[in-house]
């Protein structure tokens, strides 16, 4: 099993046919990723061809790609202008899950389509995200397929570098699924909903959570986890050495007085019995520790 995103996925990609969404269909196709088709309304009824060998078709619309393929996920490398209408149109199809891979979405347009998808069928994640990697089952998104392989640790992560990082540092073990969730103010997927998924997946025995400073996303999870889940968690948290009042490469990172701090967010989750690290490698140490201790 794995969470989100699975080997019988069928996924489309708005977008595929620029630069961003021609680069990352070839690499998403190469690690075994379903890809049964790609949106563009000028280019409806054409195919590309990738190097893969395999011949993906262009659809009008995300309901027409739905109806012809079964498609149940959407990724997203639309530009930022565009980003909304895009998402709302997946939104409006009912795909099961849109991974808006897209940075520089207007936080007023992040709103309203999070807004518009609450109560119905679609998942969002992103936006400006590295999507979502089940290794060995499917990719749906830019996370280098070739990081680490299957195992039974579940990541989730609003850093898109730490997600890359942590899956090298903890490569002997592999992942069931490895989930960045992106660091702008207002995102989709939150980290207490993939905690929820990991806890419910009997092929994740434990999981980590990286966060970072700004917003109280990490207090909220650490109270979800000290009542909801059994499985071990450790985590970390990016931005000890941030300076007060400064935005720090997310636009949801940045601190106000005490709120939001890297110290502020440890001490939560540690209250909550998640092992912290100061460091990734030393959080992929603790990971290791409880791994080995399996």
């Amino acid at each position: 099993m794995a969470i989100f995103l699975t080997a019988e996925s069928k996924v489309i990609v708005q977008g595929m046919t620029g630069s961003e969404g021609m680069k990352h269909t070839t690499l998403m196709l190469a690690a075994g990723t379903n890809v049964v088709g790609g949106v563009n309304p000028k280019k409806a009824g054409q195919s590309v061809d990738f190097p893969s060998g395999q011949s993906v078709p262009v659809f009008g619309s995300v309901g027409d790609a739905m109806k012809e393929t079964g498609a149940d996920v959407s990724v997203i490398f639309v530009p930022p202008a565009f980003a909304k209408s895009a998402v709302v149109e997946a939104i409006d199809a009912e795909i099961g899950t849109a991974v808006v891979i897209t940075e520089g979405i207007a936080v007023k347009d992040s709103a309203e389509f999070y807004n518009y998808s609450v109560g119905k069928q679609t998942r969002i994640i992103g936006p400006n995200c590295p999507g979502v990697i089940s290794p060995g089952k499917s990719n749906a998104g830019i996370i280098p397929a070739s990081i680490a392989g299957a195992g039974r640790i579940g990541l989730v992560s609003k850093s898109g570098t730490l997600t890359y990082q942590m899956m090298y540092e903890l490569r002997d073990f592999g992942f069931s699924t490895a989930i960045g969730i992106g660091g702008d103010p207002v995102i989709g997927t939150t980290h207490i909903d993939c905690l929820e998924a990991f806890e419910k997946d009997p092929e994740t025995d434990a999981i980590v959570m990286i966060g970072e400073i700004g917003g109280d996303a990490e207090e909220r999870a650490a109270d979800y986890i000290k009542d909801n889940v059994s499985k071990p968690v450790v985590g970390y948290v990016a931005g000890f050495t941030a300076p007060e009042g400064k935005t720090m490469g997310h636009a949801g990172a940045i601190v106000s007085g005490s709120s939001g701090t890297a110290a502020a967010k440890k001490e939560a989750l540690e209250a909550a019995g998640v092992k912290v690290g100061k460091t990734p490698s030393e959080t992929a140490e603790l990971m290791r520790e409880i791994m080995q201790g399996k």
